[in-house]
C-alpha cells in the first residue's frame, strides 16, 4: 500500500467518530453510557424505540443517536412511566419535532412564493401604470 492509501483509508476510519449513525457501542459500554442495565436496551429493542444493528458475530451495536434515544426513554421510566408507553412517548415527540420540521420548511416555501407573487404582481401593476383586479 501507498503512503496515501494509508492515510485516506485512516482517514475514513476517524471520520466514523464524527458519525451519530455509525454503530460503534457493545450492548455492556452503551447501557453504562446511559446509566442503564443491558434489559433495558434489549426491552427498548423489543418496544422498537432502536433497532440496535448486529456485529459479524451477532453482538448488538448501538449508535450515539440511538443511545441518546434510549436515555430519554430511560428517564422517563425513571419517573415512573412503564417501558412501553415510555418508548411510545419518545417515538411520538420525534413525529412531532419531525412534522414541525417539515410545517417550518413548507411555510418557508410558501412564504417565498407568496414574495415573489407578490412582487411580480406589483412590477406588472407599475409597468402598465393600472391597478390591480381585486
Amino acid at each position: 500500500m501507498t503512503d496515501r492509501t494509508d492515510r485516506t483509508e485512516r482517514t475514513e476510519r476517524t471520520d466514523r467518530f464524527d458519525d451519530d449513525d455509525y454503530p460503534a457501542y457493545t450492548m455492556g459500554r452503551a447501557a453504562e453510557m446511559i446509566g442503564a442495565t443491558p434489559g433495558f436496551l434489549r426491552a427498548v429493542g423489543e418496544a422498537r424505540l432502536i433497532a440496535p444493528l448486529r456485529s459479524e458475530g451477532g453482538h448488538r451495536r448501538y449508535s450515539r443517536y440511538q443511545l441518546r434515544v434510549a436515555a430519554r426513554a430511560r428517564e422517563l421510566v425513571d419517573s415512573g412511566t412503564p417501558i412501553d408507553a415510555a418508548c411510545r412517548i419518545v417515538i411520538l415527540e420525534d413525529q412531532l419535532e419531525e412534522a414541525l420540521r417539515l410545517n417550518e420548511q413548507l411555510r418557508g416555501r410558501t412564504a417565498g412564493s407568496a414574495a415573489s407573487t407578490s412582487t411580480s404582481t406589483s412590477a406588472s401593476t407599475s409597468a402598465s401604470g393600472e391597478a390591480p383586479d381585486s
